[in-house]
This record gives structure tokens, C-alpha cells and sequence, in this order.
């Protein structure tokens, strides 16, 4: 009994001997792999808060992406410990990998489009913006899609890839903006007279920046009107509600100076035949 005791002891000792600084060491390297990932995320979004233009959900994202490596590495590195072929074994993770993105390479293009979209910031929340075949007002970016909101409140979600991929036009971008108005009078009415009009109505409107000056020019000579081209700076917020006032307030002043903004017309001649 006491032989077979010292057999058992000699075979735990032998292991402890073999294995026991492998199995230690492995210990040390997860643990020190687990700390260093929690360091290297904090150190990469800490980092990255020092350039306003990354958005927080990039950081996260980052952040995450760098913890998850070194997490592949401290595996990779315990199992060499234990006398694993890792080769192997990281081959077999490639394949794989490569598998999952060609099944998903519709998904990883939206991330990728989404990780450029929250890295160059053609757009940000509240902005009104066209692209992708869709317009509206945005009202949050994630990885994967952006949702937008119609002027009627109907909800858009877009894939990022989607509007990466396209031309983006951004109408709130710059805090000034350009109200363009097509003005018709009659061929008959003083061209002066009616752009004296539309710059005084300029002039009053406190939303119209002296700055770049109202523009009123005679843009072109219609079917069945004299075209006055209007062109006035506003704020963007401003856009909309001076488009709409000036256009009432023209149409008032035009009728109370008589001027006169014309129906389409033609003239038709009729020619008798005689048999």
C-alpha cells in the first residue's frame, strides 16, 4: 500500500514538475493579457478624445477592436504554452474569418462605410441632408445604418453603405445660405420700378444680410413674362421662412404698385381659308 502511495506521489510530482511552470505561466499570461487589453482600450478611446471629429460611437468601436486583438493574442499565446500548434490552429481561424466576411460582406461594407462616416463627418444629428436616394433630417449614425426623419416625420433607415457611396448633400452644413426667387412681371411694367420694390422688401426684412448684398437682376426675357432673377443671404434657420415670406410679401407689394406678374399666354392667329 505504501509502495503504491509513493508511486501516485512520484507520478504528481512529476507532473507538478512538468507541467506546473506551464500551467503558472499560463496563469500570468491571461491574467496580464486581460489587464493589458482593458489598457489598451482605455489608452485608444482616451486617445482618440483628443480629436473632436471622432464620434464617440467610433471610439467605442476602436476601443473594443483593440481589447479583442490583444485578447486573440494572450489565447494564442497561452495555448503555445501548453504545446499547441498554433499555426494550425490560426489557419484555421483565417479560413474562417474569411468564410464569415464573404458571407457577410454586404453587413462589413456598412460598418466600413460607418466607421468613415463617423471618422469625416459629412453629417452629424439634426442635419438635413440628401443622399443615398433619400433626404431628411438625421437622427442618429450607428455602424450599420443612419435613421432619418422626413419634413413629415416618416422614418428612414439607410445603410451607410448607401450614402457613402453617393454624392451627400448637406443643407445645414454651413450656417448661411442663398434664397433664390424666379420673379415674373409683365412685359408691359417698369423693370426698375418692380426690382426697386423687391430691394426695399429686402431691406426691411431684418432675416436678409446686408452682406453679401441683395441681388436683382433681369435674368431673362420668357414666353410670357420679363424673368427678374432675386437672390438674398440668410441664416440657415432662416431658409425656409424667409422663401415663403418674401414670396408672399412680392406678390402684396406688386399688387399695391401695380405690377403685374403675368398668366402663361400665347397668341393665336386665325386664318380664314376660302374654298
Amino acid at each position: 500500500m505504501e509502495e503504491t502511495v509513493n508511486v501516485y506521489y512520484e507520478e504528481v510530482m512529476t507532473a507538478i514538475s512538468t507541467y506546473g511552470l506551464d500551467v503558472i505561466g499560463a496563469i500570468v499570461i491571461l491574467i496580464a493579457g486581460f489587464v493589458a487589453s482593458g489598457w489598451v482600450r482605455s489608452a485608444i478611446e482616451n486617445s482618440l478624445k483628443r480629436f473632436p471629429r471622432v464620434d464617440d460611437t467610433l471610439r467605442g468601436f476602436l476601443g473594443a477592436a483593440g481589447k479583442y486583438a490583444v485578447l486573440a493574442f494572450t489565447i494564442i499565446a497561452t495555448l503555445q504554452r501548453f504545446g499547441f500548434e498554433t499555426t494550425s490552429f490560426i489557419a484555421v481561424l483565417g479560413a474562417a474569418g474569411l468564410a464569415i466576411g464573404l458571407a457577410l460582406q454586404g453587413t462589413l461594407s456598412n460598418v466600413a462605410a460607418g466607421v468613415m462616416l463617423l471618422l469625416f463627418r459629412p453629417f452629424k444629428t439634426g442635419d438635413y441632408i440628401d443622399g443615398g436616394g433619400v433626404a431628411g433630417t438625421v437622427k442618429s449614425i450607428t455602424l450599420f445604418t443612419t435613421e432619418l426623419a422626413t419634413p413629415d416625420n416618416v422614418q428612414i433607415v439607410v445603410p451607410n453603405a448607401d450614402l457613402w457611396g453617393t454624392a451627400i448633400k448637406n443643407y445645414s452644413h454651413h450656417p448661411v445660405r442663398r434664397v433664390d426667387l424666379l420673379i415674373g412681371i409683365g412685359y408691359g411694367d417698369d423693370m426698375d420700378k418692380a426690382m426697386g420694390i423687391i430691394r426695399k422688401l429686402a431691406a426691411d426684412d431684418e432675416r436678409v444680410h446686408a452682406e453679401p448684398e441683395p441681388f436683382v437682376v433681369v435674368g431673362e426675357l420668357g414666353d410670357s413674362s420679363v424673368n427678374l432673377i432675386v437672390r438674398l443671404w440668410c441664416d440657415s434657420a432662416n431658409y425656409w421662412p424667409l422663401k415663403f415670406a418674401m414670396t408672399k410679401a412680392v406678390k402684396e407689394a406688386f399688387d399695391r404698385e401695380g405690377v403685374s406678374i403675368p398668366f402663361p399666354q400665347r397668341d393665336v392667329h386665325l386664318h380664314e381659308v376660302k374654298d
